[in-house]
């Protein structure tokens, strides 16, 4: 009964969501969702562009209906844009084990979020998870305790609306606006354009998740990873300058790189031709204008990693406990010289390393008194989704919230048996989460 059970709600949510408007999409499946599970409400939290904060859309809404329907006690976190309500609720609490576990939470009647207009409620929080890739939560009221097989099947749903969030969003902006807790400036809007669609992603042989703080005036920074058939291919960029010149020379760079990256070109050709593509403008524009950054090769049959170093700083590697910098040969930044030739290096993977790879804005000013080899080794324990958070928040603390550089961070880890299915659960491997690292 309970697999017809959910063939059923998940027919009727994906009905939902293909007849509305990719703007009504997601609260047209809430809706199927909460008629379908008897729920006094269900509604999507998307994820801060910011990473601090889960945001709940409404059109047309007052800030106190939308207090009413479940997040009691947030009146003071409204903001409001062209006809778009919006209720902030801070990463704490259940929200945040429910994002870290990658396990539907539980908030009793007696919680600010159980109290509403319509009586005391269970809320149910539970991830909105695509290949580790976290989009937010649903929230899910109900009028009586859930039990395991509810929980099931709220969770089933919840990872089948982030593929409806991942669909939607190419036709809108509703999305991307509901995200931003600050206005882009046009420098920052480029360079977000330049960032993969995921920030994270999860395989049989590896997780890896990408992360960028972006100082008040843009630094031109870009991290970017692609996953071929028995490679992955990794990138992250750092172009000299800050605003819109800087945002214009990433963007050449990084456009170049996936450009002869998708013509089949090899980890040094792809070098050797961003290199001559910066050059060219440089001197057709009379800019003085370069790039450094890494670019890098991961052989998934085998976990040999080929890394050319464009007078980058080094990338980091724990093993066994220990951070150090691996010691690549190191090559000049891109674009300076038309002859420039490019080296790359292996470094032979085990099973459980990981790779950090970061811009300067990690390292300079008041970002230096960080240890990082020693912050490495403290966030092992989390999954790489919530480490490159972590890592660039300690930066951020000792730069007193206003970064002079941005702070940029790529993390990768090895798990090895390349071919090996994942073993997931709603969309996440919950035994590779950072609760579950915790554990071991």
């Amino acid at each position: 009964m309970g697999v017809v059970q959910t063939d059923q709600l998940l027919s009727a949510v994906f009905d939902a969501a293909e007849n509305a408007s990719p703007l009504d999409a997601v609260e047209a499946v809430t809706a199927s969702l909460a008629a379908e599970l008897r729920a006094s409400g269900a509604y999507f939290l998307i994820a801060d562009t910011a990473g601090g904060q889960l945001v709940r859309m409404s059109h047309g809404a007052s800030a106190e209906a939308l207090v009413a329907q479940g997040l009691g006690g947030l009146e003071g976190l409204t903001r409001l844009d062209d006809g778009e309500q919006s209720v902030s609720v801070p990463i704490e609490g259940l929200v945040e084990v429910a994002l870290r576990t990658q396990t539907p939470q539980v908030v009793p009647p007696s919680s600010s979020w159980g109290r509403g207009t319509d009586g005391a409620r269970w809320v149910v929080l539970a991830p909105v998870t695509q290949r580790g890739e976290v989009l937010g939560l649903l929230q899910l009221s109900l009028p009586v305790a859930p039990d395991a097989e509810t929980l099931e099947r709220i969770g089933r749903v919840g990872h089948m609306l982030a593929f409806v969030v991942i669909a939607n969003r190419r036709h809108t902006d509703v999305f991307d606006r509901a995200e931003r807790g600050t206005r882009f400036s046009l420098p920052a809007e480029i360079q977000h354009r330049l960032l993969p669609a995921s920030f994270t992603c999860e395989a049989g042989a590896f997780a890896l998740a990408g992360w960028l703080e972006p100082a008040a005036s843009v630094g031109g920074d870009t991290f970017d990873y692609s996953l071929g058939r028995d490679v992955l291919h990794l990138s992250l960029t750092d172009a000299m300058g800050h605003g819109v010149a800087s945002a214009l020379t990433a963007t050449l760079c990084v456009s170049s790189i996936r450009n002869s990256r998708r013509m089949g070109a090899s980890l040094t050709e792809q070098a050797h031709t961003a290199n001559l593509a910066l050059f060219e403008h440089a001197a057709a524009s009379g800019a003085d204008r370069f790039v450094t950054g890494m670019l890098g090769r991961l052989d998934l049959s085998t976990g040999t990693l080929a890394m050319v170093n464009a007078g980058h700083v080094a990338p980091y590697l724990w093993r066994d406990g220990v951070a150090a910098a691996i010691t690549l040969p190191v090559n000049l930044p891109l674009g300076l010289f038309a002859d420039t030739t490019f080296e790359a290096t292996e470094v032979a993977l085990q099973a459980g390393d990981r790779l950090v790879m970061v811009t300067d804005g990690m390292l300079e000013r008041e970002a230096s008194n960080l240890d990082l080899m020693e912050a490495i080794v403290g966030t092992r324990h989390l999954h790489p989704r919530e480490a490159t958070r972590s890592l660039t928040e300690m930066v951020l603390r000792l730069c007193g919230q206003s970064l002079a550089d941005d702070a940029t961070i790529l993390v990768v880890d090895w798990h090895g048996g390349h071919g090996t299915p994942r073993r997931t659960i709603a969309g996440a491997e919950q035994w590779r989460t950072s609760a579950d690292r915790a554990r071991r």
